[in-house]
């Protein structure tokens, strides 16, 4: 851990390249005096300051006192600039590649500009960042999803399950914005809550927190969860004990029955594979074959073994979908879409429906860009039925 926290902290280092050469550019235009050194000195400033957010979240200290939203507040500005001159150090690289080769072809016509082309980049960047950190994470989109399951009873037809995903409640994810989630997810009254894993960043801080926000959620069939990986990353038993004592039934490779009208479908869970605590054929162990299959699973890698052992839906989350996505086609392109085989949306494996929710919070840098937080409702039929 230290050797990736001395990574990080090297990184930032040298993303406020961009940041330096650009407020040089600004500051030489003005005319103020000293602009080097003064640009010179506000990046390595900005490289120290990653030290002061860091520190909260290695000791997980949560912001308290009366002080806490304006600590927040910086704190995201922060972070906004930080994920800007990542962005506007990739983006300077190729700028300037494109000017050098543009300047050996036409050397009178092209100014390499580097101070002026930063600064540009730089700025692009920082404005992009705001909205994502600012607005990108808190703007919550409500999306319901029609799912056909074989087999499914009449009583079912229409059934509506809330799905909520990867809260991570942490420093930069306060109490009260997981209680306007649970408002939000209560207002579109659903038959039954999923919840998909990942309540917790690290650590055990905020476990009190998670289970008694978490303990508002109302369904008419309950409140249903799996863990995460993020979950254990600290001891995950505890909360484990306070979701359950909080009313949440909590599948840890098991499944249970819920009932409807003489009608019944199967809810498994499946818990982390990350910790290797997984089990899928635990989890449907001594099922009733008859009854139609929804599992729960943090990790959509397990859809096609759930797939294979009758899963008709599948839920889970763990992707984020990169928290960064074009604003077209999301599904598609998205950064996770490099890292996972199942990245984002909606996949099929014959009869089996898997959705991969983006989650609620945010891990890494505080920001969502095309990959706003997402409370899925997926509404069941018997029939065929089209995506909206």
């Amino acid at each position: 851990m230290r050797r990736f926290w001395i990574v990080i902290h090297l990184l930032t280092a040298l993303c406020q390249v961009p940041f330096a050469l650009g407020l040089h550019h600004v500051l030489a235009s003005l005319g103020v005096p000293g602009a080097p050194w003064l640009a010179a000195i506000a990046g390595i400033l900005a490289a120290a300051l990653l030290r002061v957010p860091l520190r909260r979240v290695m000791a997980d200290q949560p912001s308290a006192g009366v002080f806490a939203p304006l600590v927040r507040l910086g704190e995201e500005l922060y972070f906004a600039h930080w994920c800007a001159t990542l962005g506007a150090s990739v983006l300077l690289l190729v700028g300037l590649v494109v000017l050098g080769l543009a300047h050996l072809t036409f050397p009178e016509r092209v100014s390499l500009g580097v101070g002026a082309l930063a600064a540009a980049i730089y700025g692009a960047c920082l404005v992009l960042a705001l909205y994502g950190v600012l607005i990108g994470r808190r703007w919550v989109r409500i999306r319901t999803i029609d799912v056909s399951i074989p087999g499914l009873g009449a009583a079912f037809d229409g059934y509506r399950i809330a799905q909520l995903s990867d809260l991570h409640v942490g420093f930069m994810c306060p109490r009260e914005r997981i209680d306007t989630w649970v408002a939000r997810a209560n207002a579109l009254e659903p038959d039954l809550v999923a919840l998909t894993g990942d309540y917790v960043t690290s650590g055990t801080a905020f476990h009190d927190d998670i289970a008694s926000a978490l303990s508002a959620l109302r369904a008419r069939d309950g409140v249903f969860a799996v863990m995460g990986n993020h979950d254990y990353f600290g001891d995950g038993d505890p909360l484990v004990a306070r979701l359950r004592a909080a009313g949440i039934v909590v599948l840890r490779n098991e499944h249970t029955q819920v009932s409807r009208a003489g009608d019944r479908i199967t809810l498994a869970g499946v818990d982390d594979v990350w910790t290797r605590r997984a089990d899928v054929a635990r989890a449907v162990a001594g099922r009733d074959p008859s009854l139609p299959l929804i599992a729960l699973a943090h990790d959509p890698a397990l859809f096609p073994k759930l797939a294979a052992k009758g899963a008709s839906l599948v839920l889970s989350g763990h992707t984020h979908w990169g928290q960064f996505a074009a604003p077209v086609g999301a599904t598609r392109h998205n950064l996770a879409r490099f890292f996972y085989r199942f990245h984002a949306g909606v996949y099929r494996d014959g009869t089996a429906t898997l959705y991969v929710n983006p989650g609620m919070g945010t891990t890494g840098p505080p920001i969502r860009i095309g990959a706003p937080p997402e409370i899925t409702i997926l509404r069941l039929h018997a029939a065929q039925a089209s995506l909206t």
